[in-house]
């Protein structure tokens, strides 16, 4: 006996034990052996991760897709793995050691990174029992780690063969650098924050021209002792006397040149700007052009470091201003522009301050402002790896999902910088570089390669110090595809596996790191590392903003699994995972399919309770019953409609189609229209009813599994205790085609009656018929067929409908609304049901309501000043609203016009 409810707690860990027990994710299973693979890699969750409601839906969509490939029959390799996550890593671990009043230095890095490896076994990895909990199907028995032996392995190997091909190498460029970790960060890790600040106007004399001066703009008076230049526009007439002449830097006393560059833009500001090549990007371009010279004044905790600073001081004569800037040697970089302010105000340099907001860019860790800093790192020279990438999307090798993904793609490709692959921390793959003490550098696979190196050139042993920067958390995770098969050993999972086949994943790592595995799977293994890149849309709250802890609208996936259970949270994701469209969440969405699931439950017990049983020999082909044809023949459409939207990509078609069968053809129509037969006295029509419900609540086991799978398994094994032994667990269970049973024939006789049906309790709900009124039904010269129909199924229209009598006439009866099913007219006699005037002039007052409710939005909605200002959401709420009133218009319409001539 099937338990009253569904309780997901106690069936989501069974079911998993399950999965566990039967090797049911594993690669490679000896009945696969000759199967076609099927091959995704989890993008790696940091190893400090926990899910969130992104990871909810990469891993859906992930699982949706290996199961699925699985239940076709297929080799399939999901492999997991984390990824060691240098700067969020350590973050994690210095705090621990900071509650304990341990700092990271005081114990030295060997000590330090133990303490790490020792976090990480203790704490890390949640994550992956988060996964589990949703029921990701990996291969859990290969989980990798971006830091673990072979992987590292893998890591040295290709920065050593970079190297060794000219790929890799050692320059001083700016970076983002973070003066609270004190190590270059990513563009990833930057963040753009809104900040109200000043634009301070400076006056910087002209050399030999004391009645002429040059006003330029900053919004970091601090960076002015590093500038080397003031640019103009060459087309600016105020400034075409001064090209080629010097300024005076104001405090400092340096002769600055004054150049011509399109980088200045006359309409903005005074027209003339300072350039810092050593703490600016676009300075730093503008510097390269005019071979101006580089200034680094800041320390690595963005300190002022002017004393003992030879590029600063070069060439300047000791005078008291001088003097004064130098006293601010060692002051943070924000109390140093307070000074510098000062300074200027006294000496009336200072021409303007206004109020300015812009955006700043801060850490996303640290929170601290990042500053463009001039430092030696390490690079990789990415052009001619990007050159392949682009090549192999254009000629179709990888495709995107959606398509115009590919844009992105190429953007970032076409105008790619060289990779700063080098980081200033403890924690990651330490670069294999060792220096002598000429400054030799020596980059092999181990320091015993290094030594022997250094021994050639040297004539003898020399000591070497080892580069202490690690790499770039991104630089492992670019070669993910193959290295966690085994590379650079010839591994039969990597000849078997490789190239894979979807990754999923989304749009703000295309190219930090779908790009960069492009790359380094086209340079390393002369294939693309996957033949299908699928980006999802992000998860937002239900008004549509983004989420986020500080405005308390994030969702706790694990809060909602532990609520409503796992197969609700992914029905609902999968439900709205619609191509390129941003998923707008809410706990009601998921409550709803919740509900899906328990009618999903309480329609196998109702199977159980009329004793529909699986039988030995059930072939669904020799089905005599019209009923019983029509329910295969959608069952059939449907599995069709759920792989095709599968295989599409289109995950909100398949969970629509799966939606639609289940509750609407299955449990409102299907189990309805049975009960005279399943209530009735025993007979072969009652055995065959039986034994096709058993059949397609197998089926629907089966289409909904990739999306619902431990609901499904449940049903599977419950419904498995009687009848012939199942052959495999529902998650190894082959997936159907039923084409053979679709039955037109069924359909058109079936689809009369559930059309005929929607349509009358569609007109009485909007005509306001009572729920409790019984109506007449007439259908109009009616075709023999139509006759027939009525004839054998007028009872059930009878009760499903609220319909008192069917009869049939050659035109309409005065007072009726019309309808139209199949091309066939019928009509509903409502004279003293309702007062049509009434309900006439209601109608055309609602229609008249919507129309100033659209109206209003109109204006708001053409009203550029409110698109520019309102936040996204609210805009896009708008556009909603007016969709939901032309909806509801129509409706309203349709309804008017079945009364018009009533």
């Amino acid at each position: 006996m099937m338990d009253k409810t569904f309780d997901p707690t106690s069936v989501e860990a069974r079911i998993s034990s399950l999965w566990e027990e039967a090797d049911a994710f594993k690669a490679g299973r000896a009945d696969r052996r000759d199967a076609e693979p099927y091959t995704i890699v989890i993008p790696p969750p940091n190893v400090t991760g926990s899910l969130h409601m992104g990871h909810a839906l990469n891993n859906t969509i992930q699982d949706i897709l290996c199961r699925f490939e699985r239940m076709r029959g297929k080799d399939v390799l999901w492999q997991p793995g984390m990824d060691h996550a240098g700067i969020a890593t350590q973050m994690v671990v210095e705090r621990r050691l900071a509650e304990r009043q341990i700092q990271r230095r005081d114990l030295g890095r060997e000590e330090f990174v133990k303490r790490v490896w020792e976090w990480k076994e203790e704490s890390g990895g949640t994550i992956v029992r988060q996964l589990k909990r949703l029921g990701a199907s990996c291969d859990w028995s290969r989980e990798r780690f971006t830091m673990d032996e072979g992987l590292s392995r893998a890591v040295l190997k290709v920065f050593v063969d970079l190297y060794r091909q000219g790929l890799i190498y050692k320059d001083k460029r700016l970076v983002n650098w973070d003066p609270k970790f004190q190590t270059a960060i990513s563009d990833l890790e930057v963040q753009q924050v809104e900040v109200k600040g000043h634009l301070w106007h400076i006056r910087y004399a002209i050399e030999g021209m004391p009645d002429r001066s040059i006003t330029v703009a900053t919004t970091r008076p601090e960076t002015m002792l590093g500038d080397v230049a003031v640019a103009v526009h060459p087309d600016d007439e105020r400034y075409k006397d001064l090209v080629g002449k010097f300024a005076i830097l104001p405090l400092v006393g340096r002769r600055i040149p004054i150049v011509a560059d399109d980088y200045s833009d006359p309409e903005k500001g005074t027209g003339a700007v300072k350039i810092t090549p050593a703490h600016d990007f676009n300075d730093f371009e503008v510097g390269r052009r005019h071979k101006l010279p580089l200034i680094n004044i800041f320390g690595t905790e963005a300190q002022l470091e002017l004393a003992g600073n030879d590029a600063f001081l070069e060439g300047l004569e000791q005078t008291g201003d001088l003097n004064a800037v130098l006293a601010l040697d060692g002051l943070d970089r924000f109390e140093a522009r307070k000074r510098i302010v000062i300074m200027l105000e006294e000496r009336e340099l200072l021409v303007l301050i206004e109020p300015h907001a812009h955006t700043v860019p801060h850490g996303d860790r640290s929170n601290v402002v990042i500053e463009p800093y001039l430092t030696d790192q390490w690079y990789v020279n990415v052009k001619p790896l990007a050159d392949r990438a682009l090549d192999a999307v254009r000629k179709g090798q990888t495709k995107f999902v959606p398509e115009s993904w590919e844009k992105t793609y190429f953007q970032w490709l076409e105008n790619i910088e060289p990779w700063c692959v080098s980081r200033q921390l403890w924690w990651g793959h330490q670069i294999p570089a060792w220096y002598d003490d000429q400054g030799h550098v020596y980059v092999t696979m181990s320091e015993e390669e290094a030594r022997a190196e250094a021994r050639a050139k040297n004539g003898r042993d020399v000591p070497l110090r080892r580069d202490e920067d690690v790499l770039d958390t991104w630089f492992s995770s670019a070669l993910w595809p193959f290295s966690t098969l085994g590379w650079p050993d010839d591994t039969p999972e990597l000849t078997r596996y490789y190239p894979t086949n979807t990754l999923v994943t989304g749009f703000d790592i295309i190219f930090f790191w779908v790009a960069r595995m492009m790359m380094m799977g086209l340079h390393f293994m002369e294939e693309v590392p996957f033949d299908t890149v699928y980006i999802h849309a992000l998860v937002r709250d239900e008004k549509g903003a983004k989420m986020s802890k500080s405005k308390g609208n994030v969702i706790d996936p694990l809060d909602v699994v532990e609520q409503y259970g796992a197969d609700a949270l992914r029905m609902t994701l999968t439900s709205m995972a619609a191509q390129g469209r941003d998923i707008k969440l809410s706990v009601q969405r998921v409550e709803n399919y919740r509900n899906f699931a328990t009618k999903i439950w309480n329609a196998a017990r109702f199977a159980e309770m009329n004793e529909c049983r699986r039988v030995a020999g059930f072939d669904p082909k020799s089905v005599k019953e019209t009923l019983n044809q029509w329910a295969l023949s959608e069952c059939a459409k449907a599995i069709n409609e759920v792989a095709a939207g599968i295989q599409s990509y289109k995950f909100n078609e398949a969970a629509g189609a799966a939606y639609r069968f289940v509750w609407n053809v299955f449990c409102d129509w299907t189990l309805e229209l049975s009960k005279p037969v399943l209530q009735g006295a025993d007979s072969p029509a009652k055995d065959e009813t039986r034994a096709t419900i058993a059949f397609i609540l197998d089926e629907i086991c089966k289409l909904l599994h990739p999306i619902m799978p431990f609901l499904t398994e449940e049903l599977w094994e419950v419904k498995g205790q009687e009848g012939p032994k199942r052959e495999t667990i529902l998650a190894l269970a082959p997936w159907s085609n039923l084409d053979d049973l679709i039955d037109p024939r069924a359909e058109a006789e079936i689809g009369w009656v559930v059309d005929l049906v929607t349509e009358i309790r569609s007109a009485r709900s909007e005509t306001n018929v009572p729920a409790g009124a019984q109506i007449p039904l007439v259908l109009v010269a009616s075709s023999g067929d139509v006759r027939a129909r009525a004839g054998r199924w007028g009872d059930i229209v009878k009760r499903l409908a609220r319909i008192s009598e069917i009869s049939f006439a050659d035109a309409a009866p005065k007072s009726s609304i019309q309808l139209l099913i199949r091309g066939e007219a019928a009509a509903l006699p409502l004279e003293g049901v309702i007062d049509l005037d009434a309900e006439r002039a209601r109608l055309a007052k609602e229609i008249q309501k919507l129309d100033v409710e659209v109206g209003k939005i109109d204006a708001k909605l053409g009203n550029a000043d409110f698109i520019k200002r309102a936040p996204e959401e609210v805009v896009e709420e708008q556009r909603e609203r007016r969709d939901e009133a032309l909806t509801r218009k129509a409706k309203m319409e349709e309804a008017l016009g079945r009364l018009k001539d009533a």
